[in-house]
């Protein structure tokens, strides 16, 4: 049987999906939950609810162990970049893999491989016996891991759901459910690492995987079809690029990603310092932090949902980033810890929507027989982007200090956001670039008539 399942933010990244319901409220309006209908989706959310947690217990657990020991920024920024780089260079591949082959087998091989990983880190640490090279060599493989998972786990939103018309919603309590995972985990594994060490943080995201694959296990999809398959990889993953050339609804969008992730969402990098040098504080304080920022999150994803049929993505995706950007600015310089959490979470929100509105404008527009090509190139500003970003960020503060640099990252936020406002205006398409994706969709339509 071809069964397959969705996962969202699965290994030390943060998820790609989010997105907007079409009616009423979203505490108001039983309709907000109306991708429940669906079996298949809800033994993905059980499964995922509790995995999550896991992951973003793991991934600041990385962080802290790092700084402890070096108490290095740039340390820190090339943590970021062994676990996101692998991402850039792989996800084209994964994105054809993703088009080519049954996503419920390599889903779940992608799962057993992360839960394979978290595994062996978190023996690593609990025995006490190891370097650091190796804690940056299985970042790196989850890097990697991460590069075939996202396409095929974003690719199969509407598969799994079934009913088009329930995506958004179905991409809104993805969100709702990431930010929530965002907003506890960080917190327990500050408790969790003050107790008792990052090996025990790391232990518990390889049992979450338990959920995961018990969840795709227990799904019911159609049997897979296989196509034969007569163009080689390269040429696939060039359509990709002259596909997203030719939309720039998408084209646009996911640039402005590029350049949001490559200046801005990096400024996480910074935040053990903060916990422990601008604040006096613990893993404790650090998991606070992340999961206020997690909390603006969440509010994010309601404030999302209860926006109504017809709202126009671009021009919210623009307004968070300002958000973000003045969110920023003021926590850089600020030393009172529950000011500093309030201006988080005012930055947690605004970021909630670079990949939830970008995600669902993506999701909502692109042809089907683009979508793993698409969402790999998505993967590849979001999670290709961040690790450049990652070094830079951590390489200034020893020559600016870690406020100055994020006050930094608020500026370019903004200027982000000004200089994009009219390429996301850009909606409409040439005659011949209608043409030309006739050609790229269906290669068997005759464009010229």
């Amino acid at each position: 049987m071809y069964r397959d399942k969705i996962h969202s933010g699965r290994g030390g990244c943060a998820d790609l999906g989010g997105g907007l319901r079409q009616t009423g409220g979203f505490l108001g309006n039983i309709e907000t939950f109306r991708a429940f209908r669906s079996r298949n989706y809800k033994l993905y959310f059980a499964g995922q609810s509790l995995s999550l947690i896991g992951t973003w217990m793991q991934r600041p657990a990385v962080y802290w162990l790092i700084y402890l020991k070096t108490h290095s920024s740039f340390m820190l920024g090339l943590a970021v970049f062994a676990a996101q780089f692998p991402s850039f260079l792989f996800s084209p591949l994964g994105g054809v893999v993703s088009d080519r082959y049954n996503r419920y087998r390599v889903l779940l091989i992608t799962q057993a491989a992360s839960m394979v990983q978290a595994t062996l880190l978190a023996a690593l640490i609990l025995f006490n016996h190891y370097a650091l090279w190796e804690v940056y060599a299985l970042t790196a493989l989850l890097g990697v891991i991460n590069a075939f998972d996202v396409p095929v786990r974003q690719s199969m939103v509407p598969e799994i759901i079934g009913n088009r018309e329930d995506l958004p919603n179905a991409i809104a309590l993805n969100s709702s459910m990431v930010n929530l995972a965002l907003l506890i985990g960080p917190a327990v594994s500050g408790i969790v690492l003050e107790k008792f060490g990052a090996g025990v943080c790391f232990g518990i995201n390889a049992l979450s995987f338990v959920a995961v694959i018990a969840s795709i296990l227990m799904m019911r999809l159609p049997r897979y079809v296989s196509h034969p398959r007569t163009k080689k990889v390269l040429t696939e993953f060039k359509e990709g690029w002259d596909y997203l050339k030719r939309t720039p609804s998408i084209g646009f969008v996911i640039l402005m990603l590029a350049c949001v992730s490559f200046l801005v969402l990096p400024f996480a990098t910074l935040l053990p310092i903060y916990a422990k040098v601008i604040f006096n504080g613990n893993a404790a304080t650090y998991g606070y932090l992340n999961s206020f920022i997690g909390l603006g999150a969440v509010a994010g994803t309601f404030f999302l949902a209860s926006l109504k049929t017809g709202a126009d993505l671009k021009k919210i995706l623009f307004v968070n980033l300002l958000i973000l950007g003045v969110g920023l600015m003021l926590f850089s310089h600020t030393t009172i810890l529950p000011l500093a959490l309030f201006f988080a979470m005012l930055a947690g929100f605004g970021r909630m929507s670079q990949t939830t509105v970008s995600n669902t404008i993506i999701q909502t527009n692109v042809s089907p027989e683009m979508r793993g090509r698409v969402i790999s190139y998505f993967a590849m500003a979001f999670f290709g982007m961040q690790p450049l970003g990652g070094l830079l960020i951590g390489f200034l503060p020893k020559y600016i200090g870690a406020p100055n640099t994020i006050l930094a990252e608020g500026v370019a936020a903004i200027l982000i956001a000004i200089l994009f406002l009219p390429f996301l205006r850009k909606d409409h398409l040439k005659e011949e670039d209608k043409i030309k994706l006739v050609e790229l969709e269906d290669p068997s339509v005759d464009a010229t008539g």
